[in-house]
């Protein structure tokens, strides 16, 4: 089991590689760390878990946050409108294309590799379309697809991607975006 002092920070070099390819049909030893990642996501989403064993809540987790300069990250997240689940573990994944338009989260965002209090937010493409691997962790079999995702998801996959390219989102803040709409998260009124 994965826990916080197993997540590398900021200032380690494997942060700042460009991740190596991953080898088809997966080792054994890169679907079990792919089992491990997705295992920390979930336990960090699970509040029990994260009180008995101090977890940070994340929605992603790449390969070199734990010190592997490997293209494979896993992520587990809700729309902006917590209806649709995207839970994906990727491997080799590329971006092939992504909208011009450009959006951001209004809180900005957070990264398990980085404690030091940050302000300012990150623009993302509102939509992207990511050629990958995506691996179904019971059974070990990875499926080429083709992703298309936007919002919130897309926001989480480019952040993991960046991780692949050796970039942090603290490489990319602005004070302020505002020409730039804000992903809005829809919350239900209490009656």
């Amino acid at each position: 089991m994965l826990l916080n002092k197993d997540i590398i920070m900021d200032g380690h070099p494997t942060l700042r590689l460009k991740a190596k390819l991953v080898d088809l049909p997966l080792s054994k030893e890169n679907l079990n760390t792919l089992r491990v990642m997705m295992e920390y996501i979930e336990n960090s989403q699970n509040e029990e878990m994260v009180e008995k064993f101090q977890l940070r809540p994340s929605v992603g987790l790449a390969a070199p946050q734990i010190n592997q300069s490997l293209k494979m990250f896993c992520m587990k997240a809700l729309d902006e409108n917590f209806e649709d689940l995207h839970q994906y573990a990727v491997v080799n994944p590329k971006i092939i294309s992504y909208s011009e338009s450009l959006t951001y989260i209004p809180g900005g965002e957070g990264c398990l590799s980085v404690d030091e209090e940050t302000t300012g937010l990150v623009k993302r493409h509102q939509k992207i379309k990511a050629r990958v691997h995506l691996v179904n962790l019971e059974t070990g079999e990875t499926n080429e697809t083709i992703l298309k995702l936007s919002g919130y998801p897309g926001i989480v996959f480019q952040h993991e991607y960046d991780h692949l390219m050796g970039v942090l989102f603290i490489d990319k803040l602005s004070e302020s975006l505002p020409d730039i709409e804000p992903i809005k998260f829809y919350v239900e009124e209490e009656l």
